[in-house]
């Protein structure tokens, strides 16, 4: 296939940057792939392979590594970034200095900032010069990495406050192997986004003190209520939390070993500390630091988040999880549909 004009860079070459340049590359794009490490830039570029992430993998040679941030840029008018969380302020401001032209930058990543509680475009708005941002498009849904590089079936959503700066990302990834929606409610879809990574920790702790399916349901189900309840407070529809930033990100985060969050929540139900997990993880688990801003927007906001609430103390309290789960399951009776009224209600 003859290569396409456009240029994209990838800022951030873990798994899931990784895995997108791939996708760019297979739909014959010229992809830069940046990351700050030399090491892992040489090898990219010598032997084509990111084996600290995605170790089985040999790289399309149309991917070609970066260390230099301005090289990166040179003549790129979309960039992909997928960095994580806590270094979205300093990455864009660095990219912001250094942009000549208008840049889409379609984000990726999937939290919420602690005590600011800003969705990362918001982040982003803050920190990128508005004369040098021509658009924010979020990328997100049911996609693991280690299945993508592998061309195996995924399906995923892009929403912007441009829908048609959407749909533009929409065509620059679809392929045959790789599915693109779009969706015009960028909040949900970022908050569907980043608050199943709180759901999946606990599904891993589930797991991990050796509940079954049943347990593991039932959070799920309670989980997507909550993410439902606060994304409609924020602003939201309803309607996204069934999609697949919603539901279908939900599933494949709290069922797979593939997450990290999931892997990180199982051996704090096998009793490990946080901090231990942490250190032997190896990579960001988002759904750590999500946890603390969503209980801060549960209170901004008035919004009952059971799960949330227990996660927390278990994490940054010091609560057992079994006591955790045994607190959950002690609340007080409650009628199921309560939560379909509210939406009835906020939709009417």
């Amino acid at each position: 296939m003859e290569q396409r004009n456009e240029r994209v860079a990838v800022i951030g070459a873990g798994s899931w940057g990784t895995a997108l340049a791939m996708v760019l590359a297979d739909n014959s794009y010229e992809v830069r792939l940046w990351g700050h490490k030399l090491e892992q830039i040489n090898e990219i570029n010598e032997y084509h392979t990111n084996k600290k992430y995605l170790p089985e993998i040999d790289l399309p040679h149309e991917i070609v590594g970066y260390f230099n941030l301005e090289e990166a840029l040179a003549g790129v008018n979309t960039i992909i970034l997928a960095v994580p969380t806590k270094a979205i302020r300093e990455v864009v401001g660095k990219i912001s200095s250094i942009s000549k032209e208008p840049l889409t930058i379609v984000h990726v990543s999937k939290g919420i900032e602690p005590d600011t509680l800003l969705r990362i475009s918001e982040m982003i708005e803050q920190e990128m010069s508005a004369e040098k941002l021509a658009s924010i498009v979020v990328l997100s849904g049911p996609s693991h990495a280690e299945e993508v590089v592998l061309r195996h079936p995924t399906t995923v959503t892009v929403s912007s406050k441009n829908m048609e700066a959407a749909e533009r990302i929409q065509d620059l990834f679809i392929n045959q192997n790789f599915r693109v929606y779009t969706n015009p409610d960028i909040i949900g879809v970022e908050i569907g986004g980043a608050l199943k990574n709180i759901i999946a920790l606990a599904a891993g702790i589930t797991d991990g003190l050796g509940y079954g399916d049943n347990a593991k349901a039932a959070l799920m189900t309670r989980g997507l209520a909550e993410i439902a309840r606060l994304g409609m407070k924020m602003g939201a529809s309803p309607l996204t939390f069934s999609g697949l930033t919603g539901i279908g990100d939900l599933i494949a985060t709290c069922t797979s070993v593939h997450s990290r969050n999931w892997k990180a929540g199982n051996l704090l139900g096998k009793g490990h500390k946080l901090q231990e997990v942490l250190d032997n993880m190896g990579m960001v688990v988002e759904g750590v630091r999500t946890t603390k801003a969503a209980k801060q927007l549960a209170e901004k906001y008035e919004v009952s988040m059971p799960i949330t609430d227990v996660l927390y103390d278990v994490l940054f309290n010091d609560v057992n999880a079994k006591e955790a789960v045994d607190v959950l399951m002690a609340r007080g009776k409650k009628n199921e549909m309560d939560d379909l009224t509210n939406v009835l209600e906020c939709e009417s």
